[in-house]
């Protein structure tokens, strides 16, 4: 369960207005909705991050998926990108379920927190850089509470990016040019904190099988490695 500070802070993201061009979208998607979720009351705010408190996985990805993370609520959830991150999770032991269809699905993280560079769906799945950065504030908030953190994956070069970004702001020695985004990368942002890259879980890369399942596995498997 999240700690009250999380909590807080969820609540804080939930009511961000900062990125009309963000917010205007979101809720047009919320609005006209997609076919096949017609009955569905779409969220169509910004979506806060979710998982234990007491984390020492802390998972970062892009965006919420405009039909998504934007209808349910909460990240990764009710879209392929979730199917296939949550079904690695629960393979790996971090989470009670291989699903992930609605908030109250009875899923639960252990030992893992999720979150988003951007917390509200963007065009096209690309938020523009002022966009990344006013959600950079949630992403300090997040680094400061989730104080048992060891491994950060970040999903995706815009994640590893503001990964990055974010450890320069927490006094991190962060060499330039900076250390290159690949699927399987590793850096060492501090003593005892290690931040992992792999290919975004998006149906893009699982589809055309430049992210499998065994590819996801072996970084999981080499973050839980990390954190014994």
């Amino acid at each position: 369960m999240p700690s009250s500070s999380l909590n807080q802070l969820h609540q804080e993201v939930e009511s961000c207005q900062r990125c009309d061009r963000l917010r205007t979208y979101c809720t047009d998607v919320a609005q006209t909705k997609r076919r096949q979720y017609l009955e569905w009351d779409y969220w169509g705010r910004p979506v806060p991050g979710y998982g234990d408190a007491n984390a020492r996985l802390w998972i970062i990805g892009l965006a919420p998926a405009a039909h998504g993370g934007n209808r349910t609520g909460r990240v990764f959830t009710g879209d392929r990108s979730g199917d296939f991150l949550y079904a690695a999770l629960h393979r790996a032991g971090f989470a009670n379920q291989a699903t992930s269809i609605s908030r109250d699905d009875g899923l639960k993280l252990r030992d893992c927190y999720i979150s988003a560079t951007a917390r509200c769906a963007p065009p096209a799945n690309k938020p523009t850089p002022q966009e990344v950065s006013n959600c950079s504030t949630f992403l300090n908030r997040e680094w400061s509470m989730l104080k048992r953190k060891r491994v950060i994956l970040a999903l995706g070069k815009i994640a590893w990016d503001a990964t990055l970004a974010l450890a320069r702001r927490h006094q991190c020695l962060i060499p330039k040019p900076a250390p290159n985004f690949g699927h399987d990368a590793q850096f060492m942002l501090q003593p005892g904190l290690t931040l992992f890259g792999s290919y975004h879980v998006s149906q893009q890369n699982t589809f055309t099988g430049k992210l499998t399942n065994e590819m996801f596995d072996e970084v999981l498997r080499q973050a839980l490695r990390t954190l014994r």
